[in-house]
Protein backbone atom coordinates (compact mmCIF):
# COMPACT_ATOMS: atom_id res chain seq x y z
CA UNK A 1 0.00 0.00 0.00
CA UNK A 2 1.02 3.68 -0.79
CA UNK A 3 2.23 5.53 1.69
CA UNK A 4 0.14 9.26 1.74
CA UNK A 5 1.75 12.25 0.96
CA UNK A 6 0.86 13.77 4.40
CA UNK A 7 2.51 10.79 6.36
CA UNK A 8 6.00 11.39 4.62
CA UNK A 9 5.40 14.95 5.20
CA UNK A 10 4.87 14.06 9.06
CA UNK A 11 7.86 12.17 9.11
CA UNK A 12 10.15 15.24 7.12
CA UNK A 13 9.02 16.72 10.00
CA UNK A 14 9.90 15.07 13.05
CA UNK A 15 13.72 15.01 11.18
CA UNK A 16 13.38 18.44 10.95
CA UNK A 17 12.62 18.81 15.16
CA UNK A 18 14.96 15.47 15.83
CA UNK A 19 18.15 17.70 13.99
CA UNK A 20 17.24 20.98 16.51
CA UNK A 21 17.36 18.49 19.05
CA UNK A 22 21.11 16.76 18.31
CA UNK A 23 22.95 20.07 17.98
CA UNK A 24 24.47 20.94 14.26
CA UNK A 25 27.59 22.77 13.47
CA UNK A 26 25.17 25.61 11.94
CA UNK A 27 22.21 25.69 9.81
CA UNK A 28 23.47 24.88 6.77
CA UNK A 29 23.86 21.60 7.79
CA UNK A 30 20.49 20.64 8.19
CA UNK A 31 18.94 18.52 5.83
CA UNK A 32 16.90 20.42 3.08
CA UNK A 33 13.72 19.00 2.02
CA UNK A 34 11.59 21.61 -0.83
CA UNK A 35 8.13 19.98 -0.51
CA UNK A 36 4.82 20.21 -2.42
CA UNK A 37 1.65 19.04 -0.92
CA UNK A 38 0.84 16.56 -3.15
CA UNK A 39 3.13 14.17 -5.09
CA UNK A 40 5.11 15.41 -8.32
CA UNK A 41 6.19 13.78 -11.67
CA UNK A 42 9.44 13.40 -10.59
CA UNK A 43 11.49 13.08 -6.74
CA UNK A 44 14.75 14.12 -6.52
CA UNK A 45 17.23 13.07 -4.05
CA UNK A 46 20.16 14.28 -3.39
CA UNK A 47 23.26 13.46 -1.45
CA UNK A 48 26.11 15.73 -0.31
CA UNK A 49 29.84 15.17 -0.42
CA UNK A 50 32.16 13.34 2.53
CA UNK A 51 32.45 15.36 6.02
CA UNK A 52 30.62 18.46 4.50
CA UNK A 53 26.33 18.71 4.46
CA UNK A 54 22.84 19.55 2.30
CA UNK A 55 24.06 23.20 2.30
CA UNK A 56 25.72 22.07 -1.35
CA UNK A 57 22.18 20.74 -3.18
CA UNK A 58 20.51 24.34 -1.95
CA UNK A 59 20.56 25.83 -5.11
CA UNK A 60 19.98 23.11 -7.61
CA UNK A 61 17.33 21.78 -5.14
CA UNK A 62 15.44 25.09 -5.64
CA UNK A 63 15.64 25.28 -8.93
CA UNK A 64 14.40 21.64 -9.80
CA UNK A 65 11.62 22.89 -6.81
CA UNK A 66 10.73 25.65 -9.28
CA UNK A 67 10.34 22.99 -12.17
CA UNK A 68 7.93 21.08 -10.35
CA UNK A 69 9.62 18.52 -8.40
CA UNK A 70 9.79 17.85 -5.02
CA UNK A 71 13.27 17.44 -3.37
CA UNK A 72 15.12 15.85 -0.30
CA UNK A 73 18.98 16.50 0.72
CA UNK A 74 19.19 14.54 4.03
CA UNK A 75 21.85 14.96 6.25
CA UNK A 76 23.84 11.88 6.28
CA UNK A 77 25.21 9.58 9.32
CA UNK A 78 27.63 11.05 11.25
CA UNK A 79 28.11 14.26 9.64
CA UNK A 80 26.91 17.95 10.54
CA UNK A 81 27.08 17.35 14.05
CA UNK A 82 28.36 20.20 16.79
CA UNK A 83 31.59 19.59 18.76
CA UNK A 84 35.32 19.84 19.41
CA UNK A 85 36.31 17.67 17.03
CA UNK A 86 40.12 17.05 15.88
CA UNK A 87 43.14 14.64 16.20
CA UNK A 88 42.55 13.57 19.47
CA UNK A 89 38.30 13.21 19.15
CA UNK A 90 37.72 13.30 15.72
CA UNK A 91 34.27 13.74 14.34
CA UNK A 92 32.15 10.37 14.14
CA UNK A 93 31.68 9.45 10.88
CA UNK A 94 30.55 6.14 9.67
CA UNK A 95 33.63 3.20 9.18
CA UNK A 96 31.54 0.46 7.49
CA UNK A 97 29.87 1.45 4.30
CA UNK A 98 26.27 -0.68 4.80
CA UNK A 99 25.53 2.25 7.11
CA UNK A 100 25.28 4.52 4.34
CA UNK A 101 23.75 2.04 2.06
CA UNK A 102 20.84 1.09 4.49
CA UNK A 103 20.78 5.41 5.01
CA UNK A 104 20.26 5.83 1.35
CA UNK A 105 18.05 3.24 0.57
CA UNK A 106 15.59 3.84 3.69
CA UNK A 107 15.39 7.52 1.85
CA UNK A 108 15.11 5.83 -1.71
CA UNK A 109 11.69 4.50 -0.23
CA UNK A 110 10.45 7.53 1.14
CA UNK A 111 11.08 9.77 -2.46
CA UNK A 112 9.00 6.99 -3.94
CA UNK A 113 6.04 8.47 -1.55
CA UNK A 114 6.56 11.76 -2.90
CA UNK A 115 6.97 11.40 -7.18
CA UNK A 116 6.30 9.09 -9.92
CA UNK A 117 9.98 8.87 -10.44
CA UNK A 118 12.62 9.35 -8.87
CA UNK A 119 16.02 11.28 -9.51
CA UNK A 120 19.30 10.44 -7.31
CA UNK A 121 22.37 12.80 -7.38
CA UNK A 122 25.55 13.31 -5.11
CA UNK A 123 28.84 15.52 -5.08
CA UNK A 124 32.16 13.18 -4.61
CA UNK A 125 31.46 10.35 -2.05
CA UNK A 126 27.80 11.41 -2.68
CA UNK A 127 27.97 10.58 -5.94
CA UNK A 128 29.47 7.28 -5.85
CA UNK A 129 26.75 6.53 -3.61
CA UNK A 130 24.26 7.51 -6.43
CA UNK A 131 25.87 5.43 -8.95
CA UNK A 132 25.49 3.21 -6.37
CA UNK A 133 22.22 3.11 -6.29
CA UNK A 134 21.71 3.45 -9.94
CA UNK A 135 23.19 0.02 -10.60
CA UNK A 136 22.13 -1.28 -7.73
CA UNK A 137 18.33 0.01 -8.30
CA UNK A 138 17.73 0.45 -11.77
CA UNK A 139 14.32 -0.70 -11.59
CA UNK A 140 13.55 2.58 -8.58
CA UNK A 141 15.81 4.96 -10.05
CA UNK A 142 14.94 6.85 -13.16
CA UNK A 143 17.83 9.14 -13.52
CA UNK A 144 21.72 8.97 -11.73
CA UNK A 145 23.54 12.25 -11.32
CA UNK A 146 26.78 12.09 -10.65
CA UNK A 147 28.68 15.65 -10.26
CA UNK A 148 32.41 14.81 -9.74
CA UNK A 149 31.67 10.92 -8.32
CA UNK A 150 34.54 9.71 -5.99
CA UNK A 151 35.63 6.69 -7.52
CA UNK A 152 39.60 6.77 -7.48
CA UNK A 153 41.85 9.78 -6.25
CA UNK A 154 43.70 12.16 -8.80
CA UNK A 155 46.97 11.19 -6.56
CA UNK A 156 47.96 7.97 -6.76
CA UNK A 157 50.31 7.68 -3.71
CA UNK A 158 47.04 9.20 -1.72
CA UNK A 159 44.93 6.01 -3.03
CA UNK A 160 47.70 3.64 -1.31
CA UNK A 161 48.03 6.01 1.86
CA UNK A 162 44.24 5.63 2.42
CA UNK A 163 44.30 2.52 1.80
CA UNK A 164 46.83 1.26 4.40
CA UNK A 165 46.56 4.20 7.04
CA UNK A 166 44.70 4.82 10.33
CA UNK A 167 45.63 8.43 11.14
CA UNK A 168 43.22 11.45 11.27
CA UNK A 169 43.79 14.04 7.84
CA UNK A 170 42.73 17.79 7.84
CA UNK A 171 41.70 19.05 4.44
CA UNK A 172 44.04 21.43 2.88
CA UNK A 173 41.48 24.15 2.51
CA UNK A 174 39.33 23.35 5.47
CA UNK A 175 38.99 27.17 5.94
CA UNK A 176 37.94 28.33 2.59
CA UNK A 177 34.64 29.90 2.31
CA UNK A 178 31.63 28.24 2.25
CA UNK A 179 33.34 24.89 4.33
CA UNK A 180 30.63 24.56 6.85
CA UNK A 181 31.77 20.91 7.29
CA UNK A 182 34.23 19.06 8.99
CA UNK A 183 37.65 20.21 8.81
CA UNK A 184 39.12 16.82 9.27
CA UNK A 185 38.44 13.09 9.47
CA UNK A 186 39.96 9.90 10.13
CA UNK A 187 41.69 7.98 6.73
CA UNK A 188 39.37 4.91 7.30
CA UNK A 189 36.13 6.51 6.76
CA UNK A 190 37.04 7.87 3.48
CA UNK A 191 38.31 4.44 2.90
CA UNK A 192 35.28 2.60 2.48
CA UNK A 193 34.41 4.92 -0.29
CA UNK A 194 37.23 4.15 -2.56
CA UNK A 195 36.44 0.69 -2.14
CA UNK A 196 32.81 1.14 -3.22
CA UNK A 197 33.90 3.16 -6.12
CA UNK A 198 36.15 -0.07 -7.14
CA UNK A 199 33.01 -2.37 -6.53
CA UNK A 200 31.41 -0.01 -8.68
CA UNK A 201 33.38 -0.73 -11.66
CA UNK A 202 33.35 -4.57 -11.03
CA UNK A 203 29.61 -4.64 -11.73
CA UNK A 204 29.33 -2.12 -14.04
CA UNK A 205 30.82 -4.94 -16.61
CA UNK A 206 28.13 -7.02 -16.18
CA UNK A 207 24.93 -4.53 -14.45
CA UNK A 208 23.33 -1.92 -16.62
CA UNK A 209 22.74 1.21 -15.01
CA UNK A 210 19.78 3.98 -14.70
CA UNK A 211 21.10 6.34 -17.12
CA UNK A 212 23.59 8.50 -15.57
CA UNK A 213 24.78 12.11 -16.04
CA UNK A 214 28.52 12.23 -15.16
CA UNK A 215 30.04 15.60 -14.40
CA UNK A 216 33.53 16.07 -14.05
CA UNK A 217 35.59 19.19 -14.17
CA UNK A 218 39.79 19.34 -15.89
CA UNK A 219 40.60 21.70 -12.32
CA UNK A 220 39.57 19.00 -9.90
CA UNK A 221 42.60 17.86 -8.27
CA UNK A 222 40.91 15.53 -5.93
CA UNK A 223 39.55 12.66 -7.82
CA UNK A 224 40.65 11.23 -10.92
CA UNK A 225 39.75 12.48 -14.03
CA UNK A 226 40.16 9.23 -15.80
CA UNK A 227 38.73 7.07 -13.64
CA UNK A 228 35.65 8.87 -13.99
CA UNK A 229 35.39 8.75 -18.39
CA UNK A 230 36.86 4.84 -17.86
CA UNK A 231 33.29 4.40 -15.73
CA UNK A 232 30.96 6.29 -18.03
CA UNK A 233 32.33 4.66 -20.82
CA UNK A 234 31.57 1.72 -19.26
CA UNK A 235 27.98 2.32 -18.04
CA UNK A 236 27.40 3.90 -21.48
CA UNK A 237 27.68 0.10 -23.60
CA UNK A 238 24.65 -1.01 -21.73
CA UNK A 239 22.94 2.33 -20.83
CA UNK A 240 22.78 4.77 -24.43
CA UNK A 241 20.60 7.30 -22.66
CA UNK A 242 23.81 8.11 -19.94
CA UNK A 243 25.50 11.99 -21.00
CA UNK A 244 29.12 13.14 -20.04
CA UNK A 245 29.99 16.47 -19.34
CA UNK A 246 33.43 18.03 -18.59
CA UNK A 247 33.88 21.74 -17.63
CA UNK A 248 37.50 23.12 -18.98
CA UNK A 249 40.15 23.57 -17.17
CA UNK A 250 40.63 27.58 -18.11
CA UNK A 251 37.13 27.81 -16.30
CA UNK A 252 38.41 26.93 -12.73
CA UNK A 253 35.94 24.90 -11.60
CA UNK A 254 37.47 22.44 -8.45
CA UNK A 255 36.16 19.41 -7.02
CA UNK A 256 33.17 21.82 -4.48
CA UNK A 257 31.29 22.10 -7.96
CA UNK A 258 27.91 22.68 -6.80
CA UNK A 259 27.74 26.36 -5.55
CA UNK A 260 28.98 29.67 -5.18
CA UNK A 261 30.16 29.98 -2.16
CA UNK A 262 32.29 26.89 -2.52
CA UNK A 263 34.57 26.99 -5.81
CA UNK A 264 32.18 27.26 -8.53
CA UNK A 265 31.56 30.87 -10.01
CA UNK A 266 29.18 28.78 -12.82
CA UNK A 267 26.70 27.27 -10.23
CA UNK A 268 24.16 28.01 -13.28
CA UNK A 269 26.28 25.42 -15.66
CA UNK A 270 25.52 22.76 -13.23
CA UNK A 271 22.16 23.51 -13.02
CA UNK A 272 21.60 24.09 -16.66
CA UNK A 273 23.05 20.57 -17.15
CA UNK A 274 20.81 19.33 -14.30
CA UNK A 275 17.39 20.21 -15.27
CA UNK A 276 18.34 19.54 -19.33
CA UNK A 277 19.43 15.77 -18.30
CA UNK A 278 16.32 15.02 -16.21
CA UNK A 279 13.93 16.97 -18.06
CA UNK A 280 14.98 15.27 -21.49
CA UNK A 281 14.98 11.75 -22.72
CA UNK A 282 18.00 11.67 -25.53
CA UNK A 283 20.37 9.39 -25.90
CA UNK A 284 24.16 10.22 -25.48
CA UNK A 285 24.41 9.68 -29.23
CA UNK A 286 21.29 12.34 -30.12
CA UNK A 287 23.25 14.28 -27.72
CA UNK A 288 26.25 14.70 -29.04
CA UNK A 289 24.29 14.81 -32.50
CA UNK A 290 22.29 18.33 -30.54
CA UNK A 291 25.40 19.37 -29.45
CA UNK A 292 26.94 19.48 -32.83
CA UNK A 293 24.19 21.39 -34.37
CA UNK A 294 24.28 23.83 -32.17
CA UNK A 295 28.03 24.19 -32.87
CA UNK A 296 26.89 24.73 -36.35
CA UNK A 297 24.90 27.32 -35.84
CA UNK A 298 21.85 25.56 -37.13
CA UNK A 299 18.38 26.62 -36.34
CA UNK A 300 17.89 26.50 -32.10
CA UNK A 301 14.00 26.48 -32.25
CA UNK A 302 13.58 22.78 -33.18
CA UNK A 303 16.55 22.00 -30.80
CA UNK A 304 15.36 24.04 -27.95
CA UNK A 305 11.65 22.10 -28.38
CA UNK A 306 12.71 18.39 -28.74
CA UNK A 307 14.63 18.91 -25.33
CA UNK A 308 11.83 21.30 -23.69
CA UNK A 309 13.72 24.17 -21.96
CA UNK A 310 12.80 27.65 -21.59
CA UNK A 311 15.15 30.30 -23.10
CA UNK A 312 17.49 31.05 -20.61
CA UNK A 313 18.13 27.08 -20.19
CA UNK A 314 18.50 26.65 -23.56
CA UNK A 315 21.04 30.04 -24.14
CA UNK A 316 22.94 29.10 -21.24
CA UNK A 317 23.18 25.06 -22.77
CA UNK A 318 24.45 26.57 -26.27
CA UNK A 319 27.28 28.60 -24.29
CA UNK A 320 28.46 25.28 -22.65
CA UNK A 321 29.09 24.06 -26.19
CA UNK A 322 30.70 26.62 -27.75
CA UNK A 323 34.21 28.07 -27.32
CA UNK A 324 33.09 30.22 -24.50
CA UNK A 325 33.27 27.98 -22.22
CA UNK A 326 36.05 26.13 -23.55
CA UNK A 327 34.10 23.40 -25.42
CA UNK A 328 36.41 23.30 -28.23
CA UNK A 329 35.45 20.61 -30.78
CA UNK A 330 33.07 19.06 -28.16
CA UNK A 331 36.16 18.11 -25.80
CA UNK A 332 33.77 19.05 -22.84
CA UNK A 333 31.52 16.07 -24.10
CA UNK A 334 34.32 13.77 -25.39
CA UNK A 335 35.04 10.98 -22.54
CA UNK A 336 38.18 9.36 -24.49
CA UNK A 337 39.69 12.40 -24.30
CA UNK A 338 42.33 11.96 -21.37
CA UNK A 339 43.61 14.63 -19.43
Amino acid sequence: MRVSIQKTIDILEKINQSESGVGLRNEACRSKFFIYPHTTSKVCLFLHGFTAGPYQFEPLGKALFSQGYNVLVPLQPGHGLAGDWNRQNPPPLPTDIKTYQEFVLEWLQIAKTLGEQVVVGGLSTGGTLAAWLGLEYPQQVERALLFTPYLANRNFLFTILIKILPIYFEWFNKDASGNFGYKGFRIPALRIFLELGERLFQQAQTHTSAPILMVCSESDRAVSLSKQQDYFTMILKQQPKSWYYCFDESLEIEHRMMTKMEDNDYEELVITLAKVFVESDLTWQQFQEMAMRIIQGKSYYPIQQKLKLDPQAFQQLSAMMTRRFGCDDLKCINPNLKV
